[in-house]
């Protein structure tokens, strides 16, 4: 019976040399390490060293994240990855009224300085590398991050990590914006001056498709709305008179990893080889650091299952495999629980060990891209990057990826592709193990890890004795500075570091910038 990716392009029965047809020549295919850089980033990839591996986790109080972090490290993480609640995520202090019930829940909660300080306790900061899923107020935590440096005796350009800072898909997918497009926009710009004056090692922005899969979007739409994206925050770097070869090298994207390995690893294939091209071809970049598009990877925490969890260790090994073959630079694995609640340390423990044992116990790493030159690889690079520069240039006759998600392009197109995967996973067309095939008439019971609800009043306490210790005045003084320069054109995390320095909390930071730049609403479907 025929089948069809995930993308909806055939998957033949049989692969000969004519699949080849169309890519013979050397400039498509390249060494590693080369452009177009389908066959990777680096020319030794994993043989030399293997992938970060990252593992995402934060929880309630800034103690009890700094406690798993701690464990992380003793286990062999070699990245952090900073989940925040959603009162953070969207600008919000841990007693504003409309955080209620939500504090600590689905990450950590950072209202200021003195909780950042908290959650790095004992962690030297020019010894770890530290990526932080925070975007609409992606400046306030990269700002905290680095205050909490300082005060180890850390300087800034010995910082190394990344900022998501992606907003766009928040429009598209995801849903924790704070501002309109076009001062979130500037927000990004600045952010990219700042970096590069001050921490030169950071990656500004994590350019992301995961979160427009686990919407679901079709690898080729993930890697088409995601590169679009990309190009709308390069223009608006060169727009705002940066040199292209000044910030893209810092450039980062992070994508999704399913279960289904030889799409996947044709999808990360196919974003390498349109990225350098556009880089080189349409914003003329020399440095060749410009041309790579270098990510990370998070295993489809979607295709997890509340039934039979256990399950779950299997598909995070798989997608797992799926992102390493296809060259990822870092790698969070899911853990099995995560369908029902946060993990638990046992199941961080064994998501972490799962990277471990693909990269010391087989045998994937010992030679750079073993995928190259199969027939069923090469032509699916060729399918999903056509099926990917089609949709591209949908977004560019709309006027790029703003003005397309203005018009809910994106957003449509994704519901389209989310709507069939329901379809076939109701008809049993597409089998999912636990749920509609292979069932059990009973479960076993499972304890998950719950959060305590008293978090959000410990919160509430802490920022009651900041505010009252703090200097009102010099709080005051730096919040009208900062939106001085949300009027004017000045660099606003300058004052904006100044605020947070002063105990400003991220609520009230955000608070200044939504009076001067107003906040976003969502128009009507395309």
């Amino acid at each position: 019976m025929a089948r069809e990716s995930e993308s909806g392009l055939p998957i033949e029965p049989v692969y000969g040399p004519d699949a080849l047809a169309g890519w013979e020549a050397a400039e498509k295919l390249g060494e590693p390490g080369s452009y177009p850089f389908t066959r990777g980033v680096y020319p030794t990839m994993y043989t030399g060293r293997p992938w970060t591996m990252r593992q995402y986790a934060g929880f309630g109080t800034a103690v009890e994240s700094n406690a798993r972090y701690k464990q992380l490290i003793a286990n062999g993480t070699m990245g952090l990855s900073v989940a925040f609640d959603l009162p953070t995520q969207m600008g919000h202090d841990s007693d504003a009224p409309i955080a209620h019930g939500e504090v600590g829940k689905v990450g950590v909660a950072i209202d200021s300085v003195d909780d950042m300080r908290v959650l790095f306790d004992g962690i030297p900061l020019d010894k770890v590398s530290t990526s932080m899923t925070i975007n609409a107020p992606a400046a306030l935590l990269l700002l905290l991050y680095q205050l909490v440096a300082e005060e180890q005796g850390v300087p800034a350009d010995k910082l190394t990590g990344t900022i998501q800072n992606d907003v766009l898909k928040e429009y598209i997918a995801r849903g924790t914006y704070i501002f309109p497009p076009k001062p979130s926009l500037r927000l990004i710009a600045d952010i990219f001056q700042y970096c590069k004056a001050e921490i030169p090692k950071w990656n500004t922005i994590s350019i992301s498709g995961y979160h427009m899969a686990e919407a679901g979007a079709s690898p080729a739409q993930e890697i088409a709305f995601t590169l679009a994206d990309g190009i709308e925050y390069v223009r608006t770097a060169v727009a705002a008179g940066m040199d292209v070869d000044d910030f893209a090298p810092r450039l980062s994207f992070f994508f999704v990893a399913r279960t289904t390995i030889l799409e996947e690893v044709a999808k990360f294939r196919a974003a390498r080889r349109i990225w350098a091209r556009v880089m080189r071809e349409e914003f003329g970049a020399k440095n060749p650091k410009s041309w790579m598009l270098r990510f990370h990877t998070q295993t489809a925490g979607v295709q997890l299952t509340a039934q039979q969890p256990e399950v779950n260790l299997v598909r995070v090994a798989v997608q797992g495999l799926a992102a390493v073959l296809g060259g990822t630079q870092s790698l969070h694995t899911n853990s099995f629980d995560e369908a029902i609640a946060l993990p638990t340390d046992k199941s961080a423990r064994l998501a972490l060990r799962t990277q471990q044992v693909l990269a010391y116990e087989t045998d994937v790493t010992a030679t750079v891209d073993p995928f190259a030159g199969s027939y069923v690889i090469e032509r699916m690079t060729d399918e999903v990057e056509a099926l990917a520069l089609e949709l591209m240039g949908k977004v560019e006759e709309l006027g790029g990826a703003v003005n397309a998600i203005e018009r809910g392009f994106q957003k449509n197109e994704i519901e389209r592709s989310a709507y069939r995967i329901a379809q076939e996973t109701d008809s049993g067309e597409r089998v999912v193990v636990g749920v509609n095939r292979f069932t059990l008439d009973e479960e076993e019971p499972y304890e998950p890890l719950r959060v305590d609800p008293a978090i959000e009043a410990q919160q509430a306490e802490r920022l009651a004795k900041l505010r009252a210790e703090r200097d009102q005045a010099a709080v005051d003084a730096a919040l009208a500075e900062l939106k001085k320069a949300a009027e004017g054109t000045e660099n606003v995390l300058y004052p904006m570091k100044d605020a947070l320095k002063a105990r400003a909390t991220v609520g009230e930071v955000c608070n200044a910038l939504r009076e001067v730049w107003g906040t976003y609403v969502p128009t009507d479907a395309f």
